[in-house]
């Protein structure tokens, strides 16, 4: 089994001595080249998929069981859900007080997903609940294949997908109808498409070094269309299209493409590989980007084809040239202008804010339900939903970055930076926001940052259960492997027991008093 911890040198498809391809008219790769430019194999994985299929599945029960209940709307499901129903009546959202568009600061596409929901199960729990909880069932069985890429591992591809089931922040925002798990679904996509980019890139270079291709003698490179890289542009569109903090992920996933090609030419021999190649680079990069603005725009389309929609015709309203097309742009970036400023100006408290250092802690978790109405058997009763990761995981996210950042360095491993960088982009912006300008935040903002965080917790259990490099074989690398997998298989079962043991909050289950506030563990910071 290849795991996260071990050196990307053992990921080789060449079976013979020299690592060659023996067919007529392929060039004979040295077996070094072979191994560096070397993807997972492309064979279909019954045994993987296997996995997948019942890591979802289980994952789906948890997030569509009873997601019907609470009844009625909790905490921010008073905007989301209305808003939908509005733009299934009036293709925009509506302001029943005033009969007249209504004045939102987020994207449509969101709310246009919770709509799909609607169409089916109508305007209920159940309509208003759907898609965040097929958003979250998708995000779990994505994570499983991005983890099988990223480590070839069948093990750490189920851990992978199980942590995210058994998480109860995801749990929560799976079966709440807000905004927060579609970004989290598109990011996560995106990076998967990039990652499929990056094998898909080296084994194109691979294809031609056997084709004959002398990086030493011929000046040009060769081009290939990266039709994964175009689909990760598409699905950032969509995750822009939700929120715009989708936004802080661009120049990290941008970085990380360039990155990656650089070293694949690298691998292939070419002469400076960093300058060699980087206009193609850059310039797939603007048409992907060009993508992302044209699904963007696509989401407003309710916006466009209306007349009604808020800021539609500004700059007729006050008088100013409004021509077709260009008029319309121009009326949707003063749109824009106005709900940034609303957003850099939101200082208001709030009971449940929380800074960007309280959420990997478990600060300052949300409470989205509360009732102590009904009989449990107790003389008091509570009931509540409170958005809070599982503790056992999430306090584990902070070790398993300082490991995943010294096996970066020692390692010089790719999947390492990679986990990182998406770690990064989710939270560091956030962190500038929250010194800059004090403004008012929330711990679900940290949603997709998650599908990172959780790969980083895999890559040092993958780390655990691998023999250190170098380690003679025999009983002592058996030795090292069955502790390294106790520990492993221990970690992930009292995960699932805190998981087990927190449920009842997660989904706001009716119990006695005492037994709710037993499970506050961090006293008033929970309350």
């Amino acid at each position: 089994m290849t795991t996260a911890a071990t050196a990307e040198t053992e990921l080789t498809t060449a079976d013979s001595p020299t690592g060659a391809e023996s067919s007529p008219g392929v060039r004979v790769l040295p077996a070094v080249v072979r191994r560096r430019l070397s993807t997972l194999d492309r064979r279909f994985d019954p045994y993987s998929w296997l996995v997948t299929v019942i890591i979802t599945v289980v994952a789906g029960v948890l997030r569509f069981a009873g997601v019907d209940k609470p009844k009625g709307y909790i905490f921010d499901e008073v905007y989301y859900p209305t808003d939908a129903w509005d733009m299934l009546q009036h293709g925009i959202e509506w302001d029943e007080k005033t009969n007249g568009a209504a004045y939102v600061v987020h994207p449509p596409l969101g709310k246009w997903l919770i709509a799909l929901g609607e169409m089916i199960y109508g305007n209920t729990e159940m309509g208003w609940r759907f898609s965040t909880a097929v958003a979250g069932t998708l995000m779990v069985m994505i994570l499983i294949r991005v983890a099988y890429r990223l480590f070839h591992s069948i093990v750490l591809a189920g851990i992978a997908g199980l942590l995210m089931a058994l998480d109860g922040f995801q749990l929560v925002l799976s079966r709440t109808s807000l905004l927060d798990i579609f970004i989290g679904l598109f990011i996560l996509m995106t990076f998967a498409a990039l990652v499929l980019d990056r094998d898909h890139y080296r084994r194109n270079w691979q294809r031609a070094l056997e084709r004959g291709y002398d990086p030493s003698a011929t000046p040009h490179i060769p081009r290939f269309i990266p039709w994964w890289l175009l689909v990760s542009g598409i699905c950032f569109g969509m995750a822009c299209s939700v929120k715009w903090s989708a936004l802080f992920f661009a120049p990290f996933f941008a970085a990380l493409v360039l990155v990656w090609r650089s070293q694949a030419r690298r691998s292939a021999g070419v002469r400076g590989p960093i300058i060699a190649g980087i206009l193609g680079d850059i310039g797939w990069l603007a048409l992907t980007f060009v993508l992302s603005i044209v699904v963007y725009l696509a989401s407003w389309t309710g916006w466009f084809v209306t007349d009604n929609g808020y800021y539609r015709h500004y700059r007729a309203d006050n008088g100013w040239s409004e021509p077709p097309v260009i008029g319309d742009l121009l009326n949707l970036i003063h749109y824009h202008k106005e709900a940034f400023k609303f957003h850099t100006g939101l200082t208001q408290k709030h009971t449940y804010q929380s800074w960007p250092w309280q959420w990997l802690l478990l600060g300052r978790p949300v409470a989205f339900y509360w009732s102590s109405a009904g009989t449990c058997g107790a003389a008091s009763c509570a009931a509540e939903i409170l958005l809070v990761g599982t503790p056992i995981l999430w306090w584990s996210f902070l070790p398993a970055l300082g490991a995943l950042a010294w096996f970066g360095v020692a390692r010089r491993d790719w999947r390492a930076y990679a986990i990182m960088t998406g770690v990064a982009a989710g939270l560091l912006p956030w962190f500038y926001f929250a010194v800059k300008d004090g403004r008012t935040m929330f711990a679900f903002y940290a949603m997709p940052a998650l599908p990172f965080l959780i790969l980083a917790v895999v890559y040092v259990l993958g780390a655990i259960m691998t023999p250190t490099e170098g380690m003679a074989t025999g009983a002592a690398r058996t030795d090292r492997q069955l502790v390294g997998t106790v520990v492993v298989s221990t970690y992930v079962v009292l995960v699932a027991l805190c998981f087990a043991y927190f449920y009842p909050v997660f989904v706001g289950t009716l119990m006695p008093y005492d037994d709710w506030s037993v499970r506050m563990w961090l006293g008033g910071r929970w309350i």
